[in-house]
C-alpha cells in the first residue's frame, strides 16, 4: 500500500489533479513494472493513460535509485508530447533525435551526470554507429526501465512498418535479467500481440499480456459516399464549421492534403497543412496552434499520426481511406480522449485502391536489387555510401535506405561508419514470408471495404478486427442511429471546389546537380550541372496525385495514345499563360515518345500554333540511344537511361540559329518522373545554341 501511495501521488502530479486515481489496469501495470521487474504488453485503447504507467513507472524507480528510463518512440511529434508531459511530472526528460544534433554532447554528459531520468529516442537511432558504439551498451547496462512505445511497429509491414523496432530484440538481449520492460500499444489484433510478446520474450523471458477494452464511448463514427473530389471538397468547405472544436483531416498523399488546405483557407477557414514535405519548425508551429485551438483543422498526412496529444480533439475527418481498419483505428483514436463527443467521418474515394496498392509495395525489397546491393558491398572492401549504393542498384533512395534497413535488420549487411558494409553472412530472399505479408495486406484491405459498407456497427466492426472480445453496437455510429451528418453539398461550395481543382499549374524544379558515382554506370559527369546545359524552371499542368487534374491525368495517361483533348490542350494554355517567366519563348519543341507520340505532338504544335511561335519538331533518337526504362527507379539510373538518347538534328539546329542569338525554347514533354529527360534534353538544345530551355510537361509524377 505505500508503493501504492507513492505511486499516486505521482500519478496526481503528472495530471494536475488531486483526486486523480488510477484505472483499471494502470496499477497492476506499474507494480509489475517496479515490484516484480517484468516484462509487461499493455494493449489499451488511445487516452486510456500508457504513458502513465511509464512516467509514474520511471518516478518510483528513480526514488529507489534506479538508472532512466530508455524510451524507443516512433515520431518526434510523439517525443515532443512526452517530455512535456514528464516535466509536469517534474520528471526530467530528454530526447536524442535528427532535430537537436547540436544537444547531443550536453545530452549525454547530462546522461553521464545521471541528471536525466528519461532518454527517448527512435527506434532508428539505436542502429547509429555512434550512439550504438559509444552510448547503447552503457545505456542498456544502467537503465532502470526500458519502455516500447507503439509497439505494433513491430509486426512485419504493418501499417506503420519501421525495420528498426525488429532490432529492438538485440536491445533486449543485452539487458540485465531483472530490468524491467514496458511495450505499450493501442492498435494490436492477435497476430501482433503475439509479435511483440515474441520480441519481449526474448532469452526465455516471462512476459505479462494485459489487454483491454478498445471501445470508444465518445466517438461518433460515420462514413459518407460522395461520388467525385469536387463534392468531397464541397462538402468539408460547406460543413467544417459545424463539426465540434477543432481537429485533423487526414488525406492519404502530400498533394491531397496541399490541395485541401489551399481550398479551405480560400473558403476562409484558419487551416494548415502538416505532411512530410512541411518544415519542421513549422510542424511545430502547427501542432501548437492545433492544441492551443488557434486552428480549426491540421490537413495532414500520416506524418501526424501517432501520439499526437490533444485530449480535447473535436474531429477527424478522412478524404480517402487509409488502406486498413488498424490503422484507421489508430489514426480516430487521436480524437475525444477528454470530450463527451467527437465525430469521425470517412469519405472514400475510387483512387484509394490505387493508392493503398502503391504503399502496399513500395516497402517490399526485391531480390535482385537486394543481391545487387549485397555483391556491391561484398566487393567493396570499404564502406559505401547509400549515394554510391545508388549506382549499383536501380531503386529510388527511399526504397533504397528502407531495403538496407531491412537487409541490416536480417544480418546480411550493417550500418557503419561511413556507410554500409556487408556482414558476409548469407541472405535468402524469404518469398514465403513476404507472400504472407502481401495476403495479410489484401485481407486488411477488403476488411477496410468491408467497414465502409457498413453491414454492422462500425465501433464494434474495429473492435473486432482488432480482436477484441468485448465488442458490441456502440448505439452512436450511422449504422447503430442514422446519420448524424448532413450529407448536403451546397452548389456554390460545388462550384467553388469545381473552380480551384480546375486550376492548372504546377512547379517543375530543375535538376541542378549530377548523381553521385556515374562513372560508375559509364557517364563521366559530377558536381553541379553547369549554367551553360541547365534548363531553367519550369510547369506542368498537375501532379498525378493531385486532387483536381490528377486524376484525369492518371486516365489519360493508362488510356491509348490519342491526340490530346480540347480540355487538355485549354490547360496548357492556361499554365503557358500564368507562367511568370522572364522571357517569352521564341519557339517550341517536343521530346519524342515512344508510347504516346500522338499525345505529345497535339501539345506541341497546338502551343506552337496558340502562341504564334515557331514549331521546331521533336528531338531525334540518337542512332545508338538505349531503349526506354521502365518509370521510377533512382536518380543515377533515370540519368543512365537518358544520357544522350537524343540529339539536335541539322533541321532543327539550321532552325534555332536562325532565331537569332540565345533563343529561349519551350521544351514540351509528356510525364516528368525524375526530370532527367528535361535535363538531358534541354542539355541537347543548350549545346545546340540555346540561351534558355523552359520545360513543360503535362504531369509531374509526384
Amino acid at each position: 500500500m505505500e508503493l501504492k501511495d507513492e505511486a499516486e501521488a505521482l500519478l496526481r502530479r503528472l495530471v494536475g489533479d488531486e483526486a486523480a486515481a488510477f484505472r483499471d489496469g494502470q496499477w497492476d501495470a506499474v507494480r509489475d513494472l517496479v515490484e516484480h521487474r517484468r516484462r509487461v504488453l499493455v494493449v489499451q485503447r488511445t487516452g486510456w493513460g500508457k504513458s502513465a504507467v511509464y512516467f509514474v513507472a520511471t518516478g518510483l524507480l528513480r526514488a529507489r535509485g534506479l538508472g532512466a528510463t530508455v524510451i524507443v518512440s516512433p515520431l518526434l511529434a510523439l517525443m515532443r508530447d512526452q517530455v512535456a508531459a514528464a516535466e509536469r511530472a517534474g520528471i526530467r526528460a530528454v530526447t536524442i533525435n535528427s532535430a537537436n544534433a547540436e544537444k547531443w554532447g550536453e545530452i549525454a554528459q547530462a546522461l553521464a551526470d545521471d541528471a536525466v531520468d528519461v532518454l527517448l529516442v527512435s527506434p532508428e537511432r539505436l542502429n547509429n554507429p555512434r550512439f550504438r558504439e559509444e552510448q547503447l551498451p552503457t545505456l542498456a547496462a544502467n537503465a532502470g526501465l526500458i519502455v516500447v512505445d507503439e509497439a505494433h511497429c513491430v509486426s512485419d509491414w504493418g501499417h506503420d512498418f519501421r525495420p528498426d523496432y525488429r532490432r529492438i530484440r538485440d536491445l533486449l538481449d543485452s539487458l540485465p535479467a531483472d530490468t524491467p520492460v514496458l511495450a505499450t500499444t493501442a492498435t494490436a489484433n492477435a497476430r501482433v500481440v503475439a509479435d511483440v510478446a515474441e520480441q519481449l520474450g526474448s532469452g526465455g523471458a516471462d512476459v505479462r499480456t494485459q489487454r483491454g477494452s478498445l471501445a470508444r464511448d465518445s466517438l461518433r463514427l460515420g462514413v459518407l459516399r460522395l461520388k467525385s473530389s469536387e463534392e468531397r471538397l464541397g462538402w468539408l468547405a460547406a460543413h467544417l464549421g459545424e463539426l465540434p472544436g477543432s481537429g485533423i483531416i487526414y488525406a492519404l498523399t502530400v498533394s491531397g492534403a496541399e490541395d485541401t488546405a489551399e481550398l479551405l483557407r480560400d473558403a476562409g477557414y484558419d487551416v494548415r497543412a502538416y505532411t512530410g514535405r512541411t518544415d519542421p519548425a513549422d510542424r511545430v508551429d502547427a501542432e501548437q496552434a492545433l492544441l492551443h485551438n488557434k486552428v480549426k483543422a491540421l490537413i495532414a498526412t500520416s506524418a501526424l499520426g501517432m501520439g499526437f496529444d490533444k485530449p480535447d480533439l473535436g474531429f477527424v475527418i478522412h478524404l480517402g481511406a487509409p488502406s486498413s481498419p488498424v490503422a484507421y483505428y489508430q489514426q480516430v483514436g487521436r480524437a475525444g480522449r477528454a470530450t463527451e463527443r467527437a465525430d469521425v467521418l470517412l469519405l472514400p474515394a475510387a483512387e484509394d485502391i490505387d493508392i493503398w496498392h502503391y504503399f502496399a509495395t513500395v516497402s517490399m525489397p526485391k531480390p535482385d536489387q537486394a543481391e545487387a546491393v549485397i555483391a556491391a558491398l561484398s566487393q567493396a572492401g570499404q564502406p559505401m555510401s547509400t549515394a554510391a549504393l545508388e549506382t549499383v542498384a536501380d531503386v529510388r533512395r527511399t526504397r533504397l535506405e528502407l531495403l538496407l534497413k531491412v537487409l541490416d535488420v536480417e544480418g546480411a549487411v550493417r550500418r557503419v561508419r561511413g556507410g554500409w558494409e556487408a556482414t558476409g553472412q548469407p541472405w535468402v530472399y524469404d518469398a514465403e514470408r513476404y507472400a504472407r505479408v502481401a495476403q495479410t495486406r489484401t485481407a486488411e484491405a477488403d476488411l477496410m471495404r468491408a467497414y465502409q459498407r457498413g453491414e454492422q456497427c462500425r465501433m464494434a466492426f474495429l473492435q473486432q478486427v482488432l480482436d477484441d472480445s468485448t465488442a458490441e453496437p456502440c448505439g452512436r455510429c450511422d449504422v447503430c442511429a442514422g446519420p448524424w451528418y448532413d450529407a448536403t453539398v451546397p452548389e456554390q461550395a460545388r462550384s467553388s471546389a469545381r473552380s480551384m481543382l480546375g486550376r492548372a499549374g504546377v512547379p517543375l524544379e530543375p535538376r541542378v546537380q549530377w548523381p553521385s558515382g556515374m562513372a560508375r554506370l559509364g557517364i563521366d559527369v559530377r558536381g553541379k550541372i553547369s549554367h551553360g546545359e541547365r534548363v531553367e524552371p519550369g510547369r506542368a499542368i498537375a501532379r498525378l496525385t493531385d486532387l483536381g487534374w490528377g486524376q484525369r491525368l492518371r486516365d489519360l495517361f493508362t488510356g491509348d495514345d490519342a491526340p490530346a483533348t480540347d480540355a487538355v490542350l485549354a490547360a496548357c494554355v492556361e499554365v503557358l499563360r500564368e507562367w511568370p517567366w522572364e522571357h517569352r519563348p521564341q519557339a517550341v519543341a517536343w521530346v519524342p515518345s515512344s508510347r504516346r507520340p500522338q499525345l505529345i505532338r497535339s501539345v506541341a504544335e497546338h502551343l506552337a500554333s496558340v502562341g504564334r511561335l515557331p514549331d521546331l519538331g521533336s528531338l531525334e533518337f540518337a542512332a545508338d540511344a538505349p531503349p526506354a526504362g521502365e518509370p521510377g527507379g533512382n536518380s543515377a539510373f533515370r540519368l543512365a537511361t537518358v544520357w544522350e538518347r537524343w540529339r539536335v538534328g541539322d533541321a532543327m539546329r539550321d532552325s534555332l540559329a536562325g532565331l537569332g542569338p540565345e533563343p529561349v525554347v519551350l521544351l514540351v514533354d509528356d510525364l516528368a518522373d525524375s526530370r532527367w529527360t528535361a535535363t538531358v534534353a534541354g542539355r541537347a538544345l543548350r549545346l545546340a545554341g540555346a540561351g534558355q530551355v523552359l520545360p513543360f510537361a503535362l504531369a509531374v509524377a509526384a
